[in-house]
């Protein structure tokens, strides 16, 4: 393992957090520091003894600022491999010090693109160019040098100094997170100059936040990754007590929160393979979570519950009574949190809402699809009554639910919803009359006097007359079909209300 002592820093930092001590204790272990600007000021003013950029160079700051450590005496003494004879001589000729420690942050573009009256003049002006092209240049050479580009990092470079240098793993680790740090920056821009929902070119720079066990199955390796400047659900969330959560875990969870938080009502949403296998409002969440559990018991064992209100100690001691792997909530009371202790596998998150939209990606063979994430935008004011039979008032609040739940939904999605709770759900079936034969199934007498949704339009009656037959008196679908009209006289003469959004919710 080498060392290499620091004899002498270039600082050059927008964020001055933990400046001072990092600067102090660098002096203390023999640096000479060289910074210019603000960093300097900020130096001196502290009692730290800087010697100036321009002392270096012999060239002041040009351009406002622009040009100050674009400069052979600066990037000399960077990039220098003092292992190289060629590189000595050049040193000793135009009269170059090495740096062995470069410590830069970056302008913060990221924070002032973020601001809401921000123009493009403050914008460009925080696309720092010295900075990465410090860092770059420290990052190549981190054989000999050390590059530091956040405050984070200032504890473990301050230990390693007093322990006398930057071991090699150190640097070498140093100059990863720099050329993460200067890809992520430049992502930023890049997303700022083309805010197309759907740009020509997408950079999205990515982060692990967790190793997990392992993937879908046991022989995969995985791990969670978050996108640089974004803050999901699952990000935030604290983990009360359970077990680590597992890739299916956060599959899971991601869908169930989602389709939790499409509900004004207090409501809970049970999910297994991403599919809902219950889903209900009610006056109070233990309601809920009753009817969501009794839609289907058996798919529900092992499941993940998400409720959009906070878990309280009734719906607590509900749902200690069943096997869950995860219940998520936004907030979890102390009595809830009690009556789940018992419960040492079950997994319980407090966590903050999913946003909405944003693009949502799936890997191909070599590349990727981009779309815009599916929202619910209609409504029944968006909606077409297509029989003379119109939906009672019990009817159109079921039709709602079953069509948000259909939206989230395996296509192909039939789901049959009463009394503000899903009651069938046929999901991901190869044909439509088949998912209305499985949702007829699961739902058995509930069905009768019933709603139902499709996530696409029925192509045939087969699917009105499935439905029909068990009991459904209303359906809702997108409609569009070539045989949109023999659908209708199917529900026409099956005494059925039959609905048309106009808008389909496929999901693959």
């Amino acid at each position: 393992m080498t060392r290499v002592p620091i004899s002498r820093a270039l600082i050059s930092v927008s964020d001055k957090t933990g400046l001072i001590p990092l600067a102090r204790s660098l002096v203390a272990a023999g640096t000479e520091i060289v910074s210019s600007g603000g960093t300097a000021r900020a130096l001196q003013e502290a009692g730290v003894e800087v010697t100036g950029v321009a002392d270096v160079t012999g060239s002041p700051e040009i351009l406002g600022g622009r040009v100050k450590t674009l400069h052979p005496k600066i990037h000399g003494g960077i990039l220098a491999d003092p292992s190289q004879k060629d590189h000595r001589e050049d040193l000793e000729r135009h009269g170059l010090i090495p740096f062995q420690l470069v410590v830069v942050n970056l302008y913060p573009f990221e924070a002032t693109v973020a601001l809401d009256d921000v123009t493009d003049r403050q914008a460009i002006e925080n696309i720092d160019i010295g900075g990465p092209a410090m860092i770059r240049a420290a990052a190549k050479n981190h054989a000999h040098v050390g590059v530091v580009t956040s405050p984070d990092q200032y504890d473990e470079v301050i230990a390693a100094v007093e322990e006398g240098g930057l071991d090699d793993e150190l640097r070498r680790e140093l100059a990863r997170a720099a050329f993460y740090r200067t890809a992520a920056y430049d992502a930023a821009i890049l997303r700022w100059l083309e805010p197309d929902e759907l740009p020509a070119r997408l950079v999205l720079p990515l982060e692990r936040r967790h190793i997990l066990r392992y993937g879908e199955n046991p022989h995969q390796t995985a791990a969670a990754y978050r996108q640089v400047g974004e803050d999901g659900w699952w990000t935030s969330a604290v983990q009360l007590q359970g077990k680590e959560m597992s890739f299916n875990n956060y599959v899971d969870t991601e869908a169930a929160w989602r389709l939790a938080w499409e509900f004004g009502e207090p409501a809970a949403v049970v999910v297994k393979h991403t599919n809902a296998s219950g889903v209900a409002v009610a006056d109070s969440l233990v309601e809920a979570f009753g009817a969501a559990w009794e839609c289907d018991p058996l798919s529900a064992f092992g499941s993940v519950v998400s409720l959009n209100r906070p878990l309280d100690a009734p719906t607590a001691e509900a749902i200690g009574e069943v096997f869950i792997e995860v219940v998520i909530a936004p907030e979890v009371t102390p009595v809830a949190v009690e009556a789940l202790a018992g419960k040492k596998n079950l997994r319980v998150l407090q966590a903050p809402a999913p946003h909405p939209g944003g693009i949502d990606l799936r890997r191909l063979d070599g590349g990727f699809l981009a779309q815009t994430r599916d929202g619910i935008g209609e409504g029944p004011d968006d909606w077409q009554v297509m029989t003379s039979r119109r939906p009672t008032a019990a009817e159109w609040s079921d039709l709602e639910l079953a069509w948000v739940v259909a939206a989230h939904t395996k296509s192909n999605a039939v789901i049959i919803a009463r009394d503000g709770a899903a009651v069938g759900v046929g999901a991901g079936d190869q044909s439509r009359v088949g998912a209305a034969e499985r949702a007829v199934v699961r739902a058995g007498d509930r069905a009768v006097g019933a709603a139902a949704a499709s996530d696409a339009f029925f192509p045939f009656r087969d699917g009105i007359d499935t439905l029909a037959d068990a009991g459904v008196r209303a359906v809702v679908e997108p409609g569009g079909s070539k045989r949109d009209e023999e659908v209708i006289v199917a529900a026409e003469q099956q005494g059925i209300a039959l609905v048309f959004t106009g808008r389909r919710h496929f999901r693959h």
